[in-house]
């Protein structure tokens, strides 16, 4: 797949979210990577997480399923999961 242009991005973004919140989950596929990639920058490279504040973040974005949210960036090769604790390993890193 390639790479989204910034307009297609700037699009998707606009169709799916208000202020920060999510309002609705795309279906799989470049929109929802799109989308996924814009939520993972709540999370700090480097940092590892504990499952209740990685859902206190997601809750501020989606509440509607912060399960399935954790599940789609994990999924997504977004976030990665072990013994309770998540950490950031995708998505761009501005400097």
């Amino acid at each position: 797949m390639t790479e989204p242009t910034p307009e297609e991005t700037a699009k998707v973004l606009r169709s799916y979210f208000r202020d920060e919140r999510l309002t609705s989950m795309p279906r799989p596929g470049r929109k929802r990577q799109i989308v996924l990639e814009q939520i993972v920058q709540h999370f700090e490279p480097g940092r590892r997480y504990l499952e209740p504040d990685v859902n206190l973040t997601l809750r501020q974005i989606w509440p509607q399923d912060v399960a399935a949210l954790r599940r789609y960036l994990v999924d997504a090769r977004l976030l990665e999961r072990s013994a309770g604790e998540y950490w950031r390993i995708g998505g761009r890193v501005d400097m």
